[in-house]
């Protein structure tokens, strides 16, 4: 079925000088974004949580077939099953699975297969990336670009949560199933990754990186 079109409404064209200055203004913004590792174990509202999943849910996806799910996780008996199923998989990439080269380039931001932001963090959001939907008769819809789609939204999450006063660290332990039987989740929905998310904890030291220069990661071609 035809989706029928409506006009564009809430886009305002913008004097140029107010274009540069909210792009410049977002940027000095989202700079000061960085991954955190120690959580201050205090709540943080549900409410921003909830905000920030909307704007996620807003992201393009591919045939607006939105092939995503966030499951919001404060409870702490299942937060500890997360950290040990995630450190059981760590254990192994750090001491068998992961090759030389990796590990050297993990050494300056001193991670290790232990992970305790997974049980002190007070909220985790495990994102899903659904490989086809199941409509309510039963049959199943084919998504495409599932992950392609999910990572904009991760994306869009991410910036909305820093947005809004919160700091968060991503985490991909590898394999994720353990998060579907752990959440209860379909089999049609791939774990993405899980973002830890909350207020940084008092005196909390990050590594001293530097971003790529602008030249390394542009090109403009008139």
């Amino acid at each position: 079925m035809k989706n029928e079109f409506i006009p564009l409404t809430g886009y305002r064209q913008l004097p140029e000088s107010e274009m540069i200055s909210r792009s410049s203004e977002f940027y000095e913004e989202i700079r000061k974004r960085r991954s955190v590792r120690e959580f201050f174990p205090g709540p943080v509202p549900v409410e921003v949580i909830r905000n920030c999943i909307k704007a996620a849910g807003t992201a393009p996806s591919g045939a607006n077939l939105q092939p995503w799910h966030f499951v919001v996780v404060e409870n702490k008996e299942i937060k500890h099953k997360i950290r040990e199923a995630a450190e059981e998989e760590e254990r192994e990439f750090y001491t068998k699975r992961a090759p030389e080269e990796w590990l050297e380039a993990l050494v300056p931001l001193g991670t290790d297969e232990n992970k305790p932001f997974l049980e002190t963090a007070p909220c985790l959001i495990v994102i899903f990336s659904k490989s086809y939907d199941v409509r309510a008769d039963g049959k199943k819809v084919k998504q495409y670009y599932p992950m392609e789609s999910t990572g904009i939204a991760a994306g869009i999450l991410i910036t909305a949560l820093h947005f809004a006063g919160l700091v968060t660290l991503t985490h991909t332990p590898s394999p994720m199933g353990f998060l579907n039987k752990i959440l209860k989740r379909p089999v049609n929905e791939k774990p993405f990754l899980i973002l830890a998310a909350g207020y940084p904890a008092g005196g909390v030291l990050v590594p001293d990186i530097k971003k790529k220069d602008f030249s390394e990661i542009s090109s403009f071609l008139y």
